[in-house]
């Protein structure tokens, strides 16, 4: 079953660098966006109380939506292709990315807070020096879970003409040609886990070295 897949990939290598392509613009595209929305509203809400709660339950909500649902509900609005799979894996990475964000500056010591307050620092300081490096590793894990499930979650953008790794497996489910399954598959998987793998390096990098664990 590998050689064939193998034999597949080495046949159609111009198609299948292409959807890779596609596959990585993709899910970088949708966690940066992510990102850039979940970061500032993360902030934002972890100052206000009742923000934040509304914020977790939205999140929490969002968690509970199929992602092929997400894409189904989109369609109608965005069409197909590239806008309406962004903006699906958009709402997908949001959740952990914005609890995480809330609940990693919220965990930050009030004792600590208050001390830096006590010594003269600005609120932004604070933010910058004291709070944003506590709660890193719990941000970072929420960044980690993100990218696993947008990574994955793309593969069903093929069935929005999204394009991407998901093309291989969706061809390969309606010829019931394992070859094509495992040329998309194998490559989302290794991904997913390379994903994992590089921001947990970079989450211990950015970690302050006395909040590394053993």
């Amino acid at each position: 079953m590998l050689a064939a897949a193998w034999d597949y990939l080495l046949a159609h290598p111009q198609q299948f660098a292409k959807a890779f392509a596609m596959h990585v613009a993709l899910s970088a595209a949708a966690l940066a966006l992510a990102t850039a929305i979940a970061f500032p509203l993360g902030v934002a809400a972890a100052r206000r109380p009742a923000l934040a709660l509304a914020a977790v339950s939205v999140a929490n909500l969002g968690r509970t939506l199929p992602s092929l649902a997400v894409l189904a509900l989109v369609m109608p609005l965005l069409g197909t292709g590239f806008a309406p799979s962004l903006f699906a894996l958009t709402l997908l990475a949001l959740p952990p990315l914005l609890l995480n964000t809330i609940v990693g500056l919220q965990g930050v010591d009030p004792d600590v807070v208050d001390a830096a307050r006590g010594m003269g620092m600005t609120p932004r300081t604070i933010l910058r020096r004291i709070e944003l490096p506590l709660a890193l590793p719990v941000m970072f894990a929420g960044l980690r879970t993100a990218a696993v499930q947008v990574i994955s979650g793309a593969v069903l953008a093929a069935f929005i003409g999204g394009g991407g790794l998901g093309d291989f497996i969706t061809a390969g489910i309606a010829m019931m040609a394992w070859p094509q399954i495992l040329v998309g598959a194998i490559p989302v998987t290794l991904l997913a886990l390379a994903a994992d793998f590089l921001f947990g390096r970079l989450q211990r990098r950015l970690t302050p070295v006395g909040l590394r664990a053993a």
